[in-house]
């Protein structure tokens, strides 16, 4: 516990004395009255006195404070109550429990963090707007921020308490930036911007909706792509440097998952330097294009679609899908991933786009004698070759298994799913989507075209037809069931009109 300077140390201790002889709280069967959290703070300060005076007295001798550790420790748990009386937070201001707490950070951090996570809680600040002010001011007052991200620096999430730790550290924040939004900056300036950047290289840290959405509400998006644009004319000169650049990437991809963090991307000019980058031919270029597929997906990247048209980048994506260039391939990623983000990107837009944009989209298709047509037939007989050959080996497997007398279960037929999946099923699925969608556009010479090069490849309506039925039943997982309905019964329309 920190002493304040103007404080004298000899009045402070007699206080103290006269906590020491003070009959500690039982809070079983108490009413959780004033009286009662009262005593129990100071409780609480008597440990927390005891635990620093032996811990100063034998710094290298943990056994001589250990029991002083665990009242403290037992105690802070007991104090988890006063989470049910948010009207009386004002007493953990006044009797300088808040002050106190932030001291303990330091060594018994898991406990003071799961605590104040709950006399967080967002349901309970909203029962008492008063308390609720009163405790955050005083939070913030005490830089809880800077020392909760000190605290995270020293946490091994790689053990489950620690990692818990983190999670309820990072609810914390959420918590208070949700009543009160306006300390998202505040919080980003007391380090909490630079942590989670430095933990990006930590892939799960985003993959919690909540973080993705803290990271948003605190500029993380303008940081991300300001960070990234140095990438837009410069290679990496290092592997660390080039592992930082996809670490950003992969980061800004997780961001996009969240609807809000698309708007912030499209605010943040983020279309206009993803195009930048897959014009510049640099290394940035494969993961520029994995991000513009990610801030498109879905009704919810409609806005990113249109915006996309109007800042010239049709005539950046149609020479990726004419030709996917070699250099793509050096810099590690395959044909197949490739060609399913661009193929993505199309079907997103032939999905979202709608009046001049949309006709601006359409009308690409008809160019040099729908010579982009006959790529996309191309494409369509590639993929559906490749998914027609794991499809043989898969029923051959299964034909096997039956002779032998084993049961296919679920778990076996998850596997084959992904087989189907990794041998380029979506890839195929995307394609005859974007097949249907040009074909029921109401240009003549496209429908006729797509329906030409079927026949003369030995091709069919049928196979087309049966690959959009799979791919209309995997729409929409995870999201409500009313877009699920209204978004397979658009798509079956455009198959029965194919």
């Amino acid at each position: 516990m920190v002493e304040d300077e103007d404080e004298d140390p000899e009045t402070k201790e007699k206080i103290l004395e006269k906590l020491m002889d003070q009959d500690e709280v039982d809070p079983e069967g108490e009413p959780v009255d004033e009286t009662m959290v009262k005593k129990m703070i100071l409780t609480f300060e008597k440990r927390s006195y005891k635990n620093q005076e032996l811990r100063i007295k034998f710094p290298d001798n943990p056994e001589k404070f250990m029991e002083a550790e665990l009242d403290l420790n037992d105690i802070i748990q007991e104090m988890h109550v006063i989470a049910t009386v948010p009207e009386l937070y004002h007493l953990l201001v006044e009797l300088n429990a808040v002050h106190s707490l932030l001291g303990l950070l330091t060594h018994i951090a898991i406990a003071v963090v799961d605590l104040l996570q709950e006399l967080t809680d967002i349901d309970t600040l909203h029962e008492s707007e008063e308390g609720a002010e009163v405790l955050i001011d005083a939070l913030l007052e005490g830089q809880v921020v800077a020392l909760l991200v000190q605290n995270m620096e020293r946490l091994d999430e790689t053990v489950k308490e620690e990692a818990d730790g983190v999670h309820n550290t990072l609810a914390i924040v959420e918590n208070m930036a949700e009543f009160r939004p306006g300390l998202c900056t505040e919080a980003a300036q007391q380090g909490l911007m630079q942590w989670l950047l430095k933990r990006i290289k930590v892939g799960h840290v985003l993959q919690n909706a909540g973080t993705r959405e803290l990271l948003g509400e605190l500029d993380g998006i303008d940081v991300l792509l300001q960070q990234l644009s140095v990438f837009k004319r410069h290679n990496p000169s290092t592997a660390e440097e080039q592992e930082m650049m996809e670490n950003l990437f992969d980061a800004l991809c997780s961001c996009l998952m969240l609807p809000a963090n698309r708007d912030r991307f499209l605010r943040g000019e983020g279309l206009q330097l993803m195009n930048l980058m897959l014009r510049s031919k640099k290394l940035s270029r494969t993961s520029a294009l994995k991000v513009l597929d990610h801030s498109m997906i879905g009704p919810e990247g409609s806005d990113n679609c249109h915006k996309f048209v109007d800042i010239l980048g049709l005539r950046t994506i149609f020479p990726l899908f004419m030709k996917t260039p070699k250099k793509m391939r050096k810099a590690g990623i395959s044909d197949k991933e490739h060609e399913e983000h661009v193929c993505s990107i199309l079907a997103s837009m032939l999905r979202n786009l709608k009046g001049q944009q949309r006709s601006r989209l359409l009308s690409k298709f008809t160019e040099n004698d729908c010579e982009k047509v006959d790529r996309l037939m191309e494409l369509h007989f590639k993929y559906l070759e490749a998914v027609q050959l794991a499809d043989r080996r898969i029923e051959g497997e299964k034909h096997e298994m039956v002779r032998r007398g084993e049961i296919l279960d679920d778990s076996m037929e998850d596997e084959f799913y992904l087989r189907r999946l990794d041998a380029g099923l979506f890839v195929l699925q995307l394609i005859c989507y974007i097949m249907v969608e040009i074909s029921n556009a109401g240009i003549s010479q496209l429908q006729q075209r797509v329906h030409q090069i079927l026949n003369l490849r030995g091709g069919s309506v049928k196979a087309v037809r049966h690959i959009m039925r799979e791919f209309a039943e995997s729409i929409g997982d995870g999201k409500n069931e009313e877009f699920r309905q209204s978004e397979q019964k658009r798509v079956m329309e455009l198959v029965d009109n194919f």
